[in-house]
Formats: C-alpha cells, sequence, structure tokens
C-alpha cells in the first residue's frame, strides 16, 4: 500500500496545500492502484481515466496559484452509478437502460467539482439498488476487499469497495433502505446518510420519499467534511431542507453529554452470535468511556411491509415497461421482488402510507427521551458473494435480511454505520448510530469519540 494509500481526506488536503506533491502525482498513485485493483474487486461501472487526468492538471494549476478551492481540492473520488454525472452514463446497475451520458450533474456532484474533486467515474451498484449485495446484470459481482469470497454488500458496492481498498480515501453511495449502511457494515468503514432532505436528490429518484445521498469514507472526520461540502438547499428537489448546513467536523471532535439506547434487536430482530457480542462489547465500552446507556426494545414489529410498499412499488412502476416487454433483462431477484409490489391495490398501498406516519411518530416519541439510538448495523458479518441473502435467511427478502437499517428510511432519521471491531470470525461489525432529526451532530460526536477510545 502506497503512502498516498494510507492517508485522509484531510491528511491529502493538508499536504496537497503545502505542496508536498500535486494533484497530478496523487492521481498517478491512484490510477497504478486502479490498474491492479479492478480486475479483482470490480469497484466501476464507468472509469473516466482521461477526465480524471483533466481534472487533476485544473487544481494543480489552482493550487499552484494559491486557489485551492477546499478541503477536497485535487483528491480523487467516484459517484454511485445511481447518481447523475455529466457526461457519463447513468446505467443502474441495468441492462434495460441507455448508454447515452448523462447530461446534467446532480446537486451533490455539482458541489463536488465547485469544491474541486476529482471524479474518477461511476461505481458500481445492485440493480436500481434493488438488492443488499453488491451485483448486478450490467457489471456482475462487485467483490469484498476485505475477503473477496463475500460481498461488499449493497447498493452501494463499488462505493465501499473501493474506500476499503484504499483506493480512494471517500466516494458517494445513495441509501433507499440501507444502501450506505449495509456495505460500510460489511467492509468495516464508516457511512452516513443524513436527514432526509438535508442532502438534495435530483434528478427525481424511483423512490422520492425514501432516498438519501452520503458518502463512505474510513472515518467519520473524513464523512464531515464531504457532506459539509454536499449538503444545502437545492430548489430542484422539493424535500430539500433550507436549515443552515452544522458544523460536522467540529461536532467529531467535540464530547457532548449524550443519552443513549442501545437495541440490541430493535425489538424483533435475530442476530446472529458473534455480531451479538462483537456489538455489545463495543457498547460495553462506551459505558467504560462514560456514557450512561440503556437497554431498550424499540419496537414490537418489522416494519418491513411498509417500506417494501413504497421502495418497491416506486422502481416497479418506473420499470413497468420493462418488467412487462423485457423481463429477461432484469435481475431475477429484483423481477421478483417488483411483480409482487405492483400487485398491491390502492387500498393496501394507502394503509402502508397512514402506517408509516404512525410508524414515523413512535420513532419520534424514542428521540423524546435520548439523543442517540444503537443496533447493530446488520445481523451478520458476512455474506458469500452469489447470494441475494445470508445463509440462515433464507426466510427474509433481499432487503429485508438486513433488519436495522430501512426503518430510518421510512423515519427521515441521520443514521450512520461504525466500525467497532471484528468478530470471532475475523469479520467487520458495526454499530448503526441513530440520531434525532436533524441531528447529525450527534452522530459525528459519538462517533468522533469511538474512533479516538479504540485507536
Amino acid at each position: 500500500m502506497s503512502e498516498f494509500a494510507k492517508m485522509s481526506v484531510a491528511d491529502l488536503s493538508r499536504e496537497l496545500g503545502r505542496k508536498a506533491f500535486s494533484p497530478t502525482d496523487l492521481l498517478r498513485d491512484v490510477l497504478e492502484r486502479y490498474d491492479n485493483l479492478e480486475p479483482q474487486l470490480n469497484m466501476f461501472a464507468h472509469f473516466d481515466r482521461d477526465g480524471a487526468l483533466f481534472q487533476a492538471k485544473a487544481s494543480e494549476g489552482r493550487i499552484m496559484r494559491g486557489e485551492k478551492l477546499g478541503e477536497l481540492d485535487g483528491i480523487p473520488t467516484s459517484v454511485k452509478d445511481l447518481i447523475a454525472v455529466k457526461n457519463m452514463p447513468m446505467r443502474f446497475g441495468s441492462k434495460s437502460t441507455s448508454h447515452e451520458p448523462s447530461e446534467i450533474d446532480a446537486p451533490a456532484v455539482e458541489r463536488l467539482r465547485a469544491a474541486g474533486a476529482v471524479i474518477l467515474g461511476k461505481s458500481t451498484t445492485s440493480e436500481f439498488g434493488c438488492k443488499a449485495v453488491g451485483d448486478s446484470p450490467l457489471s456482475g459481482i462487485t467483490r469484498n476487499p476485505l475477503n473477496p469470497t463475500l460481498t461488499p454488500g449493497g447498493s452501494s458496492a463499488g462505493a465501499a469497495a473501493m474506500v476499503a481498498a484504499h483506493l480512494v480515501p471517500y466516494a458517494l453511495g445513495t441509501d433507499g433502505g440501507g444502501s450506505i449502511r449495509i456495505p460500510a457494515a460489511l467492509t468495516g468503514i464508516f457511512g452516513i446518510k443524513a436527514q432526509f432532505g438535508r442532502v438534495p436528490v435530483y434528478p427525481v429518484s424511483a423512490t422520492p420519499t425514501l432516498a438519501h445521498v452520503g458518502p463512505l469514507t474510513r472515518s467519520p472526520e473524513d464523512a464531515a467534511i464531504v457532506l459539509g461540502v454536499i449538503s444545502g438547499f437545492d430548489r430542484r428537489d422539493p424535500f430539500s431542507v433550507s436549515a443552515n448546513v452544522p458544523d460536522y467536523k467540529a461536532a467529531v471532535t467535540q464530547k457532548c453529554d449524550l443519552r443513549i439506547a442501545w437495541s440490541p434487536t430493535m425489538g424483533f430482530g435475530r442476530v446472529d452470535p458473534d455480531v451479538a457480542d462483537c456489538t455489545a462489547a463495543a457498547v460495553a465500552r462506551l459505558v467504560r468511556f462514560g456514557y450512561n446507556i440503556e437497554q431498550v426494545d424499540v419496537l414490537d414489529a418489522d416494519p418491513i411491509d411498509m417500506w417494501t410498499a413504497e421502495f418497491y412499488a416506486g422502481v416497479g412502476t418506473r420499470l413497468r415497461p420493462t418488467i412487462d416487454a423485457q423481463p429477461d433483462l432484469l435481475d431475477p431477484g429484483v423481477l421478483n421482488v417488483l411483480r409482487q409490489a405492483l400487485q398491491q391495490d390502492m387500498k393496501s398501498y394507502y394503509e402502508s402510507v397512514f402506517a408509516r406516519y404512525a410508524f414515523r411518530e413512535k420513532i419520534r416519541q424514542v428521540f423524546d427521551k435520548f439523543d442517540i439510538l444503537l443496533t447493530p448495523t446488520l445481523p451478520v458479518s458476512g455474506v458469500e458473494v452469489g447470494r441475494d441473502v445470508p445463509e440462515g435467511y433464507e426466510d427474509r427478502s433481499i432487503v429485508s435480511w438486513a433488519t436495522f437499517t430501512y426503518a430510518f428510511n421510512l423515519t427521515g432519521n441521520p443514521a450512520a454505520s461504525m466500525p467497532v471491531g471484528l468478530t470471532d470470525k475475523g469479520r467487520p461489525a458495526a454499530l448503526q448510530v441513530v440520531a434525532a432529526t436533524f441531528d447529525e451532530a450527534s452522530i459525528f460526536s459519538l462517533c468522533g469519540a469511538i474512533q479516538r477510545e479504540d485507536m
């Protein structure tokens, strides 16, 4: 591993600013590592070597003139292939989509460009973000750099894999049911979806009331830097939050007096013993750090039916022409759940809509008493490539096996996955850290403390 590969966003930004090396030096190192890693891991749906070199040279000119744009200037990254990047194809991991390049940048991509980021290309995703593992009919299997026989998780598969492999220090993913937090947990990195609407989403998602864009990184500090850049109001997203963006980076180093709830099963889920032991040990360490933590059961039933009614009905409606005319183009596992979702009648759909409002209120009441809710991010520490669900979870769907993540897409609460060590199997385990509405700062405060204390 090169010295560049070991550096954080903050480290790279500092050294680029003092001209210890140039953006083109950094990019050449990244390209060399890409050539070695990509054949093994399959992280990219589209790679733009020439475009990246052009961006790096432009950044180098700014830095030499003393006009550095910010902490991301000159640092390579990628964007998930569910997010529009101008002049790059937007394939959604599907053979059913057009090769034509996008005509616009999504708001988060516009903000990366304005900050000087060097965009390498588009990262792989499961088809239309519909599975919690990392393969698609278009791009094939993306592998976990910690163990290539395992998936990095999905649907932000390539993004998580390249960050965990130290190719880039951060990457943009999306999260409609856990698609940032799931791969973050399985690859041992940090991932966060902010408050719903904090990072604007455009063009309109097939799941507009669930969709988030956010960063995957190797530390809370790096995520705070990136999230601070991509957050903020955009009038093209009707859900976009107009409030001022908090100082996430400052929150990482601020220890707060937090009221913390710990729910090892959320009240309804099952968890593999190795994950249960590792996450419980992490919570015990927090108690030793001085945090007051109360164990709770948050729910008495799985909210998966509410989530499925919204997520798969949205994607299914968008893909109805393909489902009817060319179903063979779609992932069989995805096709099956989309067909089931489209069978619901209007009455059933709106019963789910109103149940969702009641569910949001129930979760809101949890945060009347607590600032942070901790759960395992996932019930398992690894999933073999080629499987849609982990071994032993065959009774669950292609997303419901993840158990704990999708609830907080239904509510919109900010939520992150924080790595907390290795299980007895030598695989990563993670805590899901959920905060009250608009309170990403508490997530960064707690996760920053976890990282400092565990070092």
